[in-house]
């Protein structure tokens, strides 16, 4: 079967699922544990004749001959003996739990879409392809799905085209979501570089290359397994799930970082207080090798990737517009940022993009530096893509070709031969260079840079089409929401409505 024809027929039992309680995401999970049971079985049949790794009383052969309440049973037994183990099994099965209440959904499942298919005999290509389609699909249709832990991957590929990652390179994700920055790296390592490698060096790339941490056990599962179909990691586990990035310092260094870091605010701890009210604080990280204490969840998460980093190591991360203009930490940070590491380019991504609506993000690109009296930081690059660009989701998805130009501009091979398409007498050219001084001038060293006048302000023929000016809309007031509801909660406050028949 093509890989659409099998990618369909997996959805369509997201489909039945969903309709029997059970949301998207949770449905990638149980496929994903599964799936994985299938493919140890068949690596013990000819003609690969592995060692098992699974008991054979937790085996695929011991659950498949089952039915009814002893096929539930036997599924909850498998997941939770599995869980304690250690590597690879460990990783997937850890905290897993069976959200199918349905004994004949469960069998559905393993006899009609899991056994027809021979797994192994499909191409890492089809098989991660598959599965990052059911990512995707889950990330779409549900903000519960998997949106929150899936990047989407035109920005992804736009970021691995100009970083350009090599055999040689050792990268890290410290919030590795679903793993598509990483499939993503490696992949471009083969393309470019595997016709070249010997059979020590494609070793060395399957088992060296990328490196993954994630809090979530959900994420860490998902993102295993996505690993795992592309070919990446083999037997030798490359995911660190429920590992929390901030907590410590980490005993590796890499050579490059590729990262999303969770949005939000900052992250609160609930404890209750004498009188046995629960209340809500700010989660302050401190840590020595940081250069300042913030809650700040994105802030705290720059701070980590700088200790990742070896000296001439190289980052891009995805991070919020407040990340580039808050005061206070948010200053001492993007000082310490621009002395120690060159700070080379700045894209300013559209709205409308990202699974979580209303997020305003951008990308910054950085090489660490040894250390020196002097700012690292000359000067600072900036692509706007989004100034009068729209896009949504469904009826206009950012596509990779819309990141032509700025990879273009990028210029990956010599970013000191830069030229700028900004200027006087092109004053909508969205590549546009900013030297240190100017930077130094600005409020709290602010890089919340733009120049290009939005049309809709000025020219109502300009105004996108109906349907994306609403969805801009909901997205906004649906974040302002989110954020008045936090800040409520922080708060504390309670509102208590007049009693009936007070006098007003």
């Amino acid at each position: 079967m093509e890989t659409s024809q099998i990618g369909n027929r997996a959805w369509s039992f997201a489909q039945v699922l969903r309709d029997d309680g059970l949301s998207y995401a949770q449905y990638i999970e149980q496929l994903t544990m599964l799936l994985f049971l299938k493919m140890a079985d068949q690596l013990t049949e000819s003609p690969y004749n592995r060692p098992a790794i699974i008991p054979s009383e937790l085996d695929w052969k011991s659950l498949r001959k089952l039915d009814g309440v002893d096929l539930e049973n036997h599924y909850r037994h498998i997941l939770e003996e599995l869980g304690k183990k250690d590597g690879m099994l460990g990783v997937i099965y850890r905290r897993a739990r069976c959200e199918i209440s349905n004994p004949a959904m469960l069998k559905q499942l393993i006899v009609n879409l899991i056994d027809k298919e021979n797994w192994l005999s499909l191409s890492v290509d089809v098989k991660g392809t598959i599965y990052e389609e059911l990512l995707a699909r889950s990330a779409a249709e549900s903000t519960k799905g998997a949106g929150q832990y899936f990047t989407t991957r035109a920005v992804i590929q736009a970021i691995i085209d100009v970083m350009r990652p090599q055999p040689s390179d050792r990268i890290c994700d410290p919030a590795a979501g679903t793993g598509g920055f990483l499939t993503r790296a490696y992949q471009f390592v083969l393309d470019n570089y595997e016709r070249d490698l010997d059979r020590d060096e494609k070793k060395a790339v399957k088992e060296d290359l990328v490196e993954a941490m994630e809090l979530t056990p959900l994420a860490g599962r998902l993102c295993a397994m996505n690993l795992y179909l592309h070919g990446i990691g083999g037997d030798k586990v490359v995911v660190q799930a429920g590992h929390d990035s901030l907590a410590a310092t980490w005993s590796k260094e890499y050579s490059m970082v590729l990262t999303n870091p969770p949005f939000g605010k900052k992250s609160s701890l609930t404890f209750v207080n004498e009188e046995g009210d629960a209340k809500q604080e700010d989660r302050v990280i401190v840590r020595e090798d940081f250069w300042t204490s913030t809650s700040n969840k994105q802030m705290n998460f720059v701070q980590h990737i700088y200790t990742l980093l070896k000296i001439g190591g190289r980052a891009a991360v995805v991070v919020p517009d407040n990340v580039l203009f808050e005061g206070g930490a948010g200053e001492t940070i993007r000082r310490n940022l621009l002395q120690k590491c060159n700070v080379h380019t700045l894209l300013r991504l559209p709205t409308g993009i990202w699974y979580k609506p209303g997020v305003k993000a951008n990308v910054l690109f950085f090489e660490k530096r040894e250390g020196r009296p002097e700012p690292w930081t000359t000067k600072l690059w900036v692509y706007d893509l989004r100034t009068n660009k729209h896009f949504t989701l469904k009826q206009d998805p950012i596509k990779r070709e819309d990141f032509d130009e700025f990879v273009a501009c990028y210029s990956a091979g010599n970013i000191y031969e830069r030229k700028e398409t900004w200027s006087e007498e092109n004053p909508d050219g969205r590549w546009r260079c900013y030297d240190y001084e100017e930077i130094l001038k600005r409020d709290k060293l602010s890089l919340d840079l733009f120049w290009i006048k939005d049309q809709s302000l000025t020219d109502t023929d300009s105004l996108p089409h109906p349907s994306i000016l609403a969805q801009e809309i909901a997205d906004d007031l649906e974040t302002a929401l989110e954020q008045f509801t936090k800040i409520a909660a922080r708060l504390n406050i309670t509102h208590a409505l007049p009693e009936q028949g007070r006098e007003q």
